[in-house]
């Protein structure tokens, strides 16, 4: 029989890549539009992987179904971490991220220290268990101008040394293999194949 997994997000690209890595272990993937009288937590955590947990307990408490959730974003280091978990915020919330990127780059022009990193955690949770995060960083710098057209939120800004190229020029091969999604997604991976065993 099948097990029924949640993710715990709205945004379709997410959604995609944790249905393609979960189905083939067996698990029917649903999303939060799957789910009647949701009501969403308040992301209150002070780190990436606390927002990861609540947004995934949310889930399995409501439902007392296993759930999925990860939270990501990009800290920047001449901003002291900023936006850091506030990123899908910053600026608010329906400001796009063209904008967005725009502030960035003003905000550093002709500034020396252009390191920043991008964070993700996902966390993973289940009725009567304690919940597992899987979290990992990729190191990068922000570039002098937008370039590329894949990825969203901050990638066309974000630059990968040891590629030569943003996050947004990058194929979704190459991306997958040294994103912190990617590498968090691949702890969760093995973890889904401990408990297989």
């Amino acid at each position: 029989m099948k097990k029924t997994i949640v993710i715990a997000s709205g945004n379709a690209g997410k959604i995609r890549e944790f249905r393609q890595m979960l189905e083939p272990e067996g698990y029917e993937v649903k999303c939060l539009a799957d789910l009647e009288g949701y009501t969403e937590p308040e992301e209150t955590g002070t780190t990436f992987e606390e927002n990861a947990i609540i947004k995934a307990q949310a889930v399995t408490d409501q439902y007392h179904i296993e759930a999925l959730s990860d939270d990501s974003g990009l800290s920047i280091d001449a901003f002291n971490g900023e936006p850091g978990v506030h990123s899908a915020r910053w600026l608010g919330h329906d400001t796009p991220y063209d904008k967005k990127n725009a502030v960035v780059l003003e905000k550093m022009k002709g500034e020396k220290n252009r390191g920043c990193h991008y964070t993700c955690a996902i966390a993973w949770t289940s009725p009567d268990r304690k919940p597992v995060v899987f979290s990992d960083i990729v190191e990068c710098e922000i570039a002098e101008e937008p370039k590329g057209s894949n990825g969203f939120g901050y990638d066309p800004i974000v630059y990968y040394p040891p590629l030569g190229k943003t996050m947004a020029e990058m194929t979704k091969d190459e991306k997958n293999a040294i994103s912190h999604r990617g590498k968090a997604l691949r702890k969760l991976e093995a973890y889904l194949h401990e408990q297989k065993d």
